[in-house]
C-alpha cells in the first residue's frame, strides 16, 4: 500500500518497509479509511506532524516531525506515546487524555518539557496542539499532533532583556555617564537625565528632544571650535567619533568630559542618526594632573643628586632609572629595564650580583655589594650598591629603591696601597689580563654571531606570521565594514599565524629548555603503540610505519607529550626525507650508558629507555649532520620548514636528563636515537588515551573563578569558559579574588595567572586554599621562569596550562584538573 506516491519521503518509505501485521496496527488493507486519511495527510505537509493511533495512542509522523523524536528516530516509529515519551509523559498524558476524553482539541505555547537529550534532561519549550481525529460513529480514534521547538528563541528573548536590563543598571550606577541620541535631519537631541545634567540642559528638555546649540552652550570656548570641527568631519565620513574636552557648570567650575559615538548615514551618505556616550572623567583627569604634579617633583629631587637612583617592583622587575644613571652608563633610555640591567656587569661579577640580589629579593634582606659597571667610555668601574625594600603596613615588600655610588677613586687607592709587587710580576699580570680580554672579546664574537643566527630566523618566521595576521584582520576589517559575511578564511588565515607564531615560540623554549616540563610515569611502548594510528595518517600512503616495541620495557618520567611531539617531528623529518615513499620504523630498548660515553655526551651514566625512529630516506652529509641541531638550519625549501625541529627535540631531550644521538648516511637513511633516564618506582601511570573531537564542557552548577590582570586575556577566558558550559566569576587581582571568596563564593577551580602585580598566582592559591580548604588550582602563565615552575620543571601536584592556549585547550585542561 502506498500512503504518499512522492516516494522520496522517508517516513513514506519506512512505513511500507514494515510488516505491520504483528502490531496492533494489523495488516495495511485492512486499515480503517480515518487512518488513511489522516496519514496521508500527515506525509504530504511540509510542518512537523503526527499522529497518536488507538487506545495506547502509537506514533506514527512524517520527515520534518523525525528530528523531534531526536535520539529515538526511527525507533519510536509505531511505539506507543507511554514508551516514547517516558521522560515527559508525566505533562503530555493528562493533555493526552483529555482529548481523547473530551474529543476538544488542546493547543499551548512555549510548554516547557524536561527532555531527554544527549544522555542528560534538557529544559525544552515547545508550541504544540492536540486535536481529535473522529471515526463514523463520533468516537475518537486517535490524536492528530503538530508542533515545533521554541527554546532557542525563548533563551534568545532572556539573554536581550536581561543585557538591556545590565546596561541600564551599569548606567543607572553612576552620575558620571550619559547617552544622546541626535536627529541629525530635524537637529533634535535626545538625552537621558544624566547627560542633561551633565551639559547643563533641562531634564524635560531633553526628554522630548532639543537642538544641538542648546548642548554646545556648555562646552568651554576654547574648546568648542576643535568639537565642532570633530563633528563636522565626523558626519562627512562616518568614522567614529571621540573627544575629550571641558563643560562650564553653573557655578563656573569646569567638568571634563569624554564623548563617543558614531553616526548613521544614508546610502548617498547623508547623516541621519548620531548616538553616542559621555563620560564624567574629571576625577581622571585631576589625578592624572596631580600625578604628573608629583612625578616632576620625584624626578627633580632624585635628579640633584650624585648617586644613581633606581627602583624595581617587588620581584625584582627594574622599571625607573634617575637620570645620573644615563649620564654615567650612557644607555639609550630605558634599555635597561627589565634585566636589561645586568648586561651592564663586568662578565665577572655578573653571577655573584645576581647570587645576592636574589637572596634579598627572597629574604627582604638589604642590598650591599660591590662590583663593576659598565661606564660611557666603555670601560668598568667599580661602583656601590645598596637597595631597601619598602613594606606595606602588613609588612608585604611593595617596592625596592636602591642606588649605585661610584667608587672608583676608592678602589684605586686600595689598589696603590697594597701594590707591593716586583715588576715581573706586574709585567705577567698585564700580560694575563690582555689575554683574558682577547678570549673574552672572541666569547662575544662568537655570542654575537650565535645570537645573530637565532634573532634572524626568529624575525623571519615572525615577520611572515605577523604579516598573515595583519593581513587577515585588515581584510576582515574592510570586509566587516561593508557588512560581509564570508570571512572564516581571513579568521582561519589569523588563527593559523598566531597557532604558528605560539608554536615558533614553544620550539624556542624547548631549544632553549624554559618550556616548563610537566613531567609522569609513562610506559614508552604504550605510547608509541597509541601513536601508529596517528604516524600512519600524518605519513601518508606512501610510507610504511613499522613498530619493534621491546618486552620488559622500563618505566620513564616524562612529559608525555614533548615527548610524542618529538617523535611526531622526527617521523614528519623522515617522511620529508622519502620523497617517493619508503619505510620509517620506531623502536624501543632498554640501555645502559658507560661512564665515558656519559663524560663525552654530558650525561649521567646509568639505565635509560631508548626511543630510535628511523627512515630508509636520502641520509645525511657530514657537514649536515654536524649541523643538524644548530637552531633554523634547515635543508628544506625556503617556507617547507622553521629549522627548529630538531632543536626543539633537543633542548626537550637534554631537559628531560637525557641525550640525543644521530646516525646517518647518504643513501642508506637515518638513525635519530633518544635517551631518557629509566624510572625507578611503582607510582601509576597515566591512561594515554585519544582526544575527544569536540571540547570537554562543563557541568552544570560549576562555578570557575578566573583571576587575570590583563583585561583582555581575562575576557578571553571568561567568555571561553562560559561557552564550554561553566558558570564563571572574574576578578582583576588577588586581593579582589580574596574579596569574593570572602563573600562566600566557592568555585570548583581557582583559574588564575601567576605572574600578577602585588600578589602572584601561588600567594593567591595558599590563601584561598586557607579560606575554603582543599581547593582545585590551573595556573596559567606566558613567563616561564615563576614561581610554580623550578629548574625547568613544573612543581608537583601543580597544574599549568601555558599562554597562549586554544578554546580545545582550555577545555581539555579545566575538565582535567576538576576530575581529578
Amino acid at each position: 500500500m502506498t500512503f504518499v506516491p512522492n516516494t522520496r519521503s522517508e517516513m513514506n518509505q519506512r512505513i511500507q518497509e514494515i510488516d505491520w501485521t504483528k502490531t496492533p496496527f494489523g495488516a495495511e488493507a485492512d486499515w480503517p479509511q480515518e487512518l488513511r486519511m489522516v496519514l496521508s495527510l500527515c506525509l504530504n505537509t511540509a510542518l512537523p506532524t503526527a499522529l497518536y493511533w488507538g487506545d495506547d495512542l502509537r506514533l506514527l509522523y512524517n520527515d520534518a516531525w523525525a528530528p523531534i523524536a531526536g535520539e529515538k528516530h526511527p525507533w519510536a516509529l509505531g511505539r506507543p506515546a507511554r514508551e516514547v515519551w517516558a521522560d515527559i509523559w508525566h505533562v503530555i498524558e493528562p493533555q493526552l487524555l483529555a482529548v481523547l476524553q473530551t474529543g476538544t482539541g488542546f493547543s499551548v505555547a512555549d510548554q516547557m518539557l524536561p527532555m531527554q537529550r544527549g544522555g542528560r534532561i534538557q529544559q525544552t519549550h515547545w508550541d504544540y496542539s492536540f486535536a481529535p481525529i473522529f471515526g463514523q460513529n463520533g468516537k475518537v480514534l486517535g490524536i492528530f499532533n503538530q508542533g515545533n521547538e521554541t527554546t532557542a528563541r525563548l533563551s534568545a528573548e532572556r539573554a536581550l532583556r536581561a543585557s538591556e536590563e545590565r546596561l541600564e543598571y551599569a548606567l543607572g550606577a553612576s552620575d558620571t555617564v550619559g547617552t544622546w541620541d541626535w536627529d541629525v535631519p530635524n537637529d533634535r537631541v535626545i538625552a537621558d537625565a544624566r547627560f542633561a545634567k551633565l551639559y547643563g540642559v533641562p531634564r524635560e528638555k531633553a526628554g522630548v528632544g532639543a537642538p544641538i546649540a542648546d548642548f554646545f552652550n556648555a562646552i568651554h570656548p576654547d574648546d568648542l571650535p576643535h568639537v565642532e570641527k570633530a563633528i563636522a568631519a565626523t558626519l562627512k565620513g562616518g568614522r567614529v567619533f571621540s573627544q575629550e574636552y571641558r563643560l562650564v557648570q553653573a557655578d563656573g567650575a569646569h567638568k571634563w568630559v569624554i564623548a563617543e559615538g558614531r553616526p548613521m548615514l544614508a546610502p548617498d551618505g547623508t547623516p541621519l542618526r548620531f548616538p553616542g556616550i559621555s563620560f564624567d572623567i574629571t576625577d581622571r583627569k585631576n589625578a592624572e594632573a596631580a600625578l604628573r604634579d608629583s612625578e616632576e617633583r620625584f624626578r627633580a629631587i632624585t635628579n640633584s643628586i650624585d648617586q644613581m637612583i633606581w627602583s624595581t617592583t617587588p620581584d625584582g622587575y627594574h622599571d625607573y632609572y634617575n637620570q645620573r644613571w644615563y649620564d654615567f652608563t650612557g644607555v639609550p633610555l630605558g634599555s635597561t629595564d627589565a634585566e636589561g640591567w645586568a648586561g651592564m656587569f663586568h662578565p665577572e661579577d655578573q653571577n655573584r650580583a645576581w647570587s645576592v640580589w636574589r637572596h634579598c629579593l627572597q629574604t627582604g634582606e638589604p642590598y650591599h655589594i660591590e662590583y663593576r659597571l659598565r661606564h660611557r667610555s666603555g670601560k668598568y668601574r667599580w661602583v656601590l650598591g645598596r637597595a631597601q625594600p619598602v613594606r606595606n603596613e602588613d609588612g608585604a615588600i611593595t617596592r625596592w629603591f636602591g642606588t649605585c655610588t661610584d667608587i672608583q677613586d676608592i678602589i684605586d687607592a686600595r689598589e696603590v696601597l697594597t701594590r707591593s709587587r716586583e715588576e715581573l710580576e706586574k709585567e705577567v699580570q698585564e700580560r694575563t689580563v690582555k689575554l683574558l680580554e682577547a678570549e673574552a672579546q672572541l666569547r662575544q664574537a662568537q655570542k654575537m654571531e650565535a645570537v645573530g643566527q637565532l634573532t634572524g630566523g626568529v624575525a623571519h618566521d615572525f615577520n611572515n606570521m605577523l604579516a598573515v595576521i595583519l593581513g587577515a584582520m585588515n581584510l576582515l576589517e574592510r570586509r566587516l565594514a561593508r557588512g560581509e559575511t564570508d570571512l572564516a578564511r581571513y579568521i582561519d588565515a589569523a588563527k593559523d599565524g598566531a597557532n604558528r607564531a605560539a608554536a615558533l615560540t614553544q620550539r624556542l623554549l624547548a631549544f632553549s629548555r624554559r618550556q616548563p616540563l610537566q613531567p609522569e610515569i609513562i610506559e614508552p611502548n604504550r605510547m608509541v603503540a597509541g601513536m601508529r594510528e596517528l604516524l600512519t595518517r600524518a605519513l601518508g600512503e606512501q610510507v610504511q610505519v613499522e613498530t619493534v616495541l621491546a618486552a620488559g620495557l622500563w618505566r620513564i618520567n616524562a612529559d608525555v607529550s614533548q615527548l610524542e611531539n618529538a617523535v611526531l617531528n622526527l617521523a614528519v623529518n623522515g617522511r620529508d626525507a622519502m620523497p617517493n615513499g619508503g619505510r620509517l620504523t620506531v623502536e624501543t630498548a632498554n640501555t645502559f650508558v658507560s661512564e665515558d660515553y656519559a663524560r663525552e655526551h654530558t650525561m649521567s651514566p646509568g639505565q635509560y629507555v631508548m626511543i630510535a625512529v628511523t627512515d630508509t630516506g636520502t641520509g645525511m652529509t657530514g657537514d649536515t649532520l654536524a649541523k643538524a641541531f644548530d637552531p633554523f638550519f634547515t635543508t628544506k625549501e625556503v617556507g617547507k620548514g622553521s629549522g627548529l625541529g630538531l632543536s626543539q627535540v633537543f633542548g626537550f631531550v637534554r631537559q628531560s636528563g637525557g641525550h640525543v644521538k644521530i646516525y646517518s648516511e647518504p643513501g642508506h637513511g637515518t638513525t635519530v636515537k633518544l635517551y631518557l633516564p629509566r624510572h625507578y618506582g611503582e607510582t601509576e601511570t597515566r591512561e594515554i588515551s585519544p582526544q575527544n573531537a569536540d571540547p570537554a564542557r562543563g557541568v552544570r552548577g560549576e562555578l570557575v573563578l578566573v583571576v587575570e590582570d590583563d583585561e583582555r586575556v581575562r575576557n578571553f577566558s571568561v567568555e571561553a569558559l562560559r561557552e564550554l558550559g561553566y558558570t564563571v566569576a572574574e576578578a582583576a587581582s588577588g586581593a579582589a579574588a580574596l574579596a569574593l571568596l570572602g563573600e562566600g563564593l566557592k568555585p570548583a577551580l581557582l583559574f588564575t595567572d601567576v605572574v600578577m602585580p602585588e600578589m602572584t598566582g601561588r600567594e593567591l592559591a595558599t590563601l584561598a586554599s586557607e579560606k575554603l580548604g582543599e581547593l582545585k588550582v590551573l595556573y596559567t602563565t606566558g613567563y616561564t621562569r615563576n614561581a610554580v615552575v623550578h629548574n625547568g620543571i613544573l612543581d608537583a601536584g601543580t597544574h599549568l596550562l601555558q599562554k597562549p592556549f586554544s578554546l580545545e585547550q582550555l577545555a581539555e585542561k579545566v575538565r582535567r584538573v576538576i576530575d581529578g
